[in-house]
């Protein structure tokens, strides 16, 4: 049975990257001056939330789909142009069969559900990651998604699925190495930035804000190309609890950031 009171938790600040609490909370929005652009989220703690409210793992998920569903709604409404996901790792193959098949059917039931939601309220779905191991009737369902919001322009959302940084760093590099081989491309015309065009994420810029919940500290092979100069902030919520209020919260504090990217900025007078 669930905890009555699992569902009004009061967020009680963030921690940044270097472990400097803040404690300060609001409930006024974010100032529109400095807002990310591309705001990226582990979503984690489902199972600790269930494990808590002592429901089934998948119970968790499925709350913490409905979560899902409210921060891309409040995202798009913040003016946040592009939102990833990280929804289900490479390495969340290795987990039981049984807990792999229930999100299987919970992603399956969330692809023919809620895509009428994601198109008439202008959300734009993107998908990156592995699909060659995701059922074939997964893939099929998230390309007929894909096309459905493909002229939405309200908000992008990239649901990171069967993703994992090294292997998409991994499958970049042979796909430059294929060009190579080719001809179509020198070595010595390699930059960054034809790097980051054979991504799963060409065309999206990278992340400005990374939110982890649930209280844990690592980036767990999320984006790894992509978040070099990412400011990062770790939510001690679980994710079935994470509100809009939380995500505020979140922007309130990467707004408080002085982004650098390995720059020294001049002292002001």
């Amino acid at each position: 049975m669930l905890h009555k009171d699992s569902f009004n938790q009061v967020p009680y600040g963030y921690v940044r990257a270097m472990s400097e609490t803040l404690t300060k909370n609001t409930s006024e929005a974010p100032s529109l001056s400095r807002l990310p652009r591309h705001v990226a989220i582990i979503m984690d703690g489902n199972g600790r939330w269930a494990d808590q409210n002592r429901v089934s793992t998948i119970s968790g998920h499925r709350m913490g789909a409905e979560t899902t569903r409210k921060i891309v709604h409040h995202a798009a409404s913040r003016g946040i142009s592009y939102l990833t996901l990280y929804a289900f790792s490479a390495e969340n193959w290795l987990r039981p069969q049984g807990w792999v098949d229930d999100l299987m059917g919970l992603l399956r039931y969330n692809l023919k559900n809620q895509v009428k939601d994601l198109a008439d309220n202008g959300v734009c779905l993107k998908v990156i990651g592995d699909r060659t191991k995701l059922p074939v009737d997964i893939v099929s369902l998230i390309e007929e998604s894909e096309g459905t919001t493909k002229e939405n322009n309200r908000i992008t959302l990239i649901m990171a699925l069967s993703y994992g940084g090294r292997d998409e760093i991994l499958s970049t590099t042979k796909k430059i190495a294929e060009q190579v081989k080719a001809g179509t491309l020198k070595v010595e015309d390699i930059t960054s930035d034809t790097f980051s065009h054979n991504l799963y994420t060409a065309g999206i810029p990278d992340p400005d804000l990374l939110i982890r919940t649930s209280g844990e500290k690592r980036i767990s092979n999320f984006l790894l190309w992509q978040m070099a100069y990412t400011e990062f902030v770790f939510s001690p919520t679980l994710w079935p609890d994470f509100s809009p209020d939380d995500f505020d919260q979140a922007l309130e504090t990467y707004q408080q950031r002085e982004r650098r990217y390995g720059a020294v900025i001049a002292s002001k007078k």
